[in-house]
Formats: structure tokens, C-alpha cells, sequence
């Protein structure tokens, strides 16, 4: 039976912590770390001081191309793909830091964060499986996130034409 190694250990703890911080939920945890699901709730309680919450995690492909989450998701995935690019990071490492830099502009801008780490984690999965994909928008050349069945000559990204409604909440009418 092999031992353990007390670094690839403390290397899995930091990891899992960086992801609760950042607000991963419990599947996304055990998804990218060997802890068990036991010591991944009992982490989740230490840093957060609650229960992980319970129920599935966000599916829905359509959230990713609606107008707000798009023009968000889009950033979150171009700044994923540069890093991927012109880095050495890979794999959830490159998801922790592409969502840091995230949060970054959102706070620098002012913004309202819309993508959480959980939908950022899916969204690079619904990339790798091609169940969406990454195409520039004709008129500013952004990329700009599509659904990968549907045809998209001529795509017009949701900043060049922005919808009628956009932004328009029932948070900001009240």
C-alpha cells in the first residue's frame, strides 16, 4: 500500500480551498481534487462557516447565450483561452486564474459579477465537449460565445446589437 504524500495532500487542501473561496460548489471540488467527499464538506463549513449548498449544479447550455451571460461568459472565455495560449496553466488552474482576472474587471469596471466559478467551470466543459463554441462577432471581431449546431454566418455579437430589453431587470424597475 503507498503512503500518501503529506505535499500532494497539503497541494490538494490549498487547491480546494482556493475553490470555495472563489465559490465553487461541492461538485466542482470533487470533480477536480482526490479529497474525499467528507473532508471537502468539513473544509466547505471551515472556510465559509456553512453547510456546502445542496441540489445540482446550473446545466442549462441557453444561460451561456442569453444576453448578459453571453456578453460575461465571453470575457470570463476569452481571457481562459489567452491564458491557455500564452501560459504554462492548464486545466482548473487555468480556470482559477482566468476567473480571478474576472473579477477583476468586473470590480475595476464596476460591474455587476454575473458568471459565478461553478458557470465558468461548466461553461469550459459545454467548450470541451463542442456543445457550444467560441465565434467573432462580424462587425467588432470580438469571439463571442454560439451554440455550436446552430448557423452562424454573419453573427452579430449582443454588444454591436444589443437587445431592446437588455438590462432592463425587474431589480432596476423597482
Amino acid at each position: 500500500m503507498r503512503e500518501k504524500s503529506l505535499i500532494s495532500e497539503a497541494k490538494q487542501i490549498q487547491l480546494a480551498t482556493d475553490l470555495i473561496k472563489l465559490g465553487a460548489r461541492l461538485q466542482v471540488l470533487e470533480a477536480n481534487t482526490e479529497l474525499s467527499r467528507e473532508r471537502l464538506v468539513r473544509l466547505y463549513k471551515e472556510i465559509k462557516g456553512i453547510s456546502p449548498p445542496k441540489g445540482m449544479l446550473p446545466y442549462s447550455e441557453d444561460w451561456f447565450t442569453s444576453w448578459q451571460p453571453n456578453v460575461h461568459s465571453s470575457l470570463f472565455i476569452n481571457i481562459y483561452n489567452f491564458i491557455i495560449k500564452h501560459t504554462n496553466v492548464h486545466t482548473i488552474d487555468a480556470i482559477i486564474k482566468s476567473y480571478k482576472l474576472y473579477l477583476e474587471h468586473i470590480e475595476i469596471n464596476s460591474l455587476q459579477r454575473v458568471l459565478s466559478l461553478t458557470r465558468a467551470w461548466t461553461l469550459v466543459r459545454f467548450l470541451e465537449s463542442r456543445v457550444l463554441r467560441v465565434i467573432p462577432c462580424t462587425k467588432c471581431k470580438g469571439n463571442f460565445i454560439v451554440h455550436s449546431l446552430e448557423i452562424h454566418t454573419n453573427h452579430v455579437c449582443g454588444l454591436c446589437n444589443i437587445p431592446s430589453r437588455a438590462g432592463k431587470t425587474k431589480k432596476k424597475v423597482a
